[in-house]
């Protein structure tokens, strides 16, 4: 079964012309059925009032003649000129009997009408239809001449004349079908353009451009796309613009937050566990019970100043410009199965030459990895994460698979998503997250080295 909203649209309307020209061919046949059909009775009437004169005229001279062998109703002087084939003339008494009547025979033809269209022709008409007239002498009726043709005959000629417009109508309607499809096909060409424009648009392409088209109605729309591209344009690259400027001041506020807590908190740790450290000293001199909570101050404020460590680390990552990136998140990579103890396995691949990298994507991608890290093995519960950074051409694609859990809402939506999808459209990327349906998850990020600007272009060509 065809589907309509998959109907092709030249053909759609090449199929509603082909419907109404058949409508139109239909309205003809039946007008000229119509009108053949009275021109049929008319010529019948017509020969009737004929043979009605010619039989009053008979009549009329065996009375002044006084003739007294009459050959009345004679209907052979009559019949010479007016009959036709399949023509019946006859003349009908006053006491309705036939007293005489003379026919043509039908002529013989192959080319009979079918059955379906004799029963659509009798039922619609009423061939052999008799036309009457009275045979009036000096005010009395002597009689009725009567005219009939054959209903085989006249059914015949009826549907050689539909005939001819039933092969017109075969030969005109499929070439008109033709030539409207190409038309529309040749008019509609266009709209290829629009469509290829608008995948442009989908996969992120803004430099889309639609050239201008002969149509008005087409050029209204090219207007209308051409402005939509510049003005969505514009917009992404002033969002990119904000985006990057709160990036930049968000990791300036993590370097920020991390001076102040190693300068703050940290000496105040160290101070605390020297003074845990003193008062042991004092304690195993003096009053040697103490000598247990000296040690768990001094646990306590090391196990602080492990996890101030470990904070300091995700809020002012390695120098990514100095390290490189591949170096960088190797090192991230390594310190995340150092503390899974064996809970969590990562690996990392990559695929390309990343020293000459743009230092604007290097750091995005690092936090990247980082938060899509930290989302798999705390949240998604992942077991294995492999990383593949590849860079060919001018992109680069990030892929994180894992097989952590895929209904967490944090892993699917939560903030740390959000953020990478922030990073990834001021770098003017894309990013993908899908869930399998089983477990796991995959993160694709797409990057152009474009995004960098003309200079980090070259430098990493």
């Amino acid at each position: 079964m065809w589907n309509r909203e998959r109907f092709d649209l030249k053909v759609r309307l090449a199929l509603r012309v082909a419907a109404i020209s058949a409508a139109c061919f239909a309205a003809i046949s039946a007008y000229f059925l119509i009108t053949a059909d009275r021109a049929a009775h008319t010529r019948n009437d017509g020969i009737a009032a004929i043979v009605a004169k010619t039989l009053e005229l008979q009549q009329g001279k065996v009375l002044w003649t006084a003739s007294p062998r009459s050959d009345f109703p004679n209907l052979d002087p009559v019949s010479a000129y007016v009959m036709t084939p399949g023509l019946c003339l006859a003349f009908r008494g006053t006491s309705g009997e036939m007293l005489q009547r003379f026919c043509s025979g039908a002529p013989v033809t192959d080319d009979s009408p079918p059955q379906i269209f004799t029963a659509f022709y009798h039922g619609l008409f009423d061939p052999g239809r008799e036309a009457a007239r009275p045979v009036i002498l000096r005010g009395t009726k002597l009689g009725e001449a009567v005219v009939s043709v054959d209903p085989a005959v006249q059914t015949a000629e009826a549907w050689h004349e539909a005939g001819r417009l039933m092969l017109a109508l075969a030969i005109a309607l499929p070439l008109l079908c033709v030539l409207v499809y190409a038309a529309l096909a040749r008019a509609l060409r266009p709209t290829r353009m629009i469509r290829a424009g608008l995948e442009q648009i989908a996969a992120g392409d803004l430099t889309a451009r639609l050239p201008p088209f002969d149509l008005a109605e087409l050029s209204a729309v090219r207007d209308i796309f051409n402005h939509l591209a510049e003005s969505l344009d514009t917009a992404l690259a002033e969002r990119a613009e904000l985006t990057r400027k709160l990036i930049a001041l968000q990791d300036e506020e993590r370097r920020h937050l991390a001076r102040e807590l190693h300068d703050e908190f940290g000496q105040s740790l160290a101070a605390i566990r020297a003074l845990a450290s003193s008062a042991r000293q004092t304690a195993a001199q003096e009053c040697p019970s103490l000598l247990g909570e000296c040690d768990g101050i001094a646990r306590t404020a090391t196990g602080m100043m492990e996890t101030l460590r470990g904070a300091l680390f995700r809020l002012r990552p390695p120098d990514v410009e100095e390290l490189g990136l591949v170096a960088s998140l190797e090192g991230l990579v390594a310190g995340w199965n150092g503390r899974g103890r064996g809970e969590t396995r990562f690996s990392i691949r990559f695929d390309g030459t990343f020293e000459t990298l743009p230092a604007t994507i290097s750091a995005n991608l690092y936090r990247i990895v980082q938060e899509a890290l930290t989302n798999a093995a705390k949240h998604a519960g992942a077991t294995r994460v492999n990383l593949e950074l590849t860079m060919h051409d001018d992109e680069i694609t990030l892929a994180i698979d894992d097989d952590g859990r895929s209904t967490d809402p944090v892993a699917k939506s939560g903030m740390g998503l959000l953020g990478m999808r922030e990073r990834v459209a001021a770098l003017r990327g894309r990013l993908s997250f899908e869930v399998g349906p089983s477990g796991g998850s995959a993160l694709r990020v797409v990057i152009p080295l474009a995004a960098a600007g003309p200079q980090a272009l070259e430098h990493a060509a």
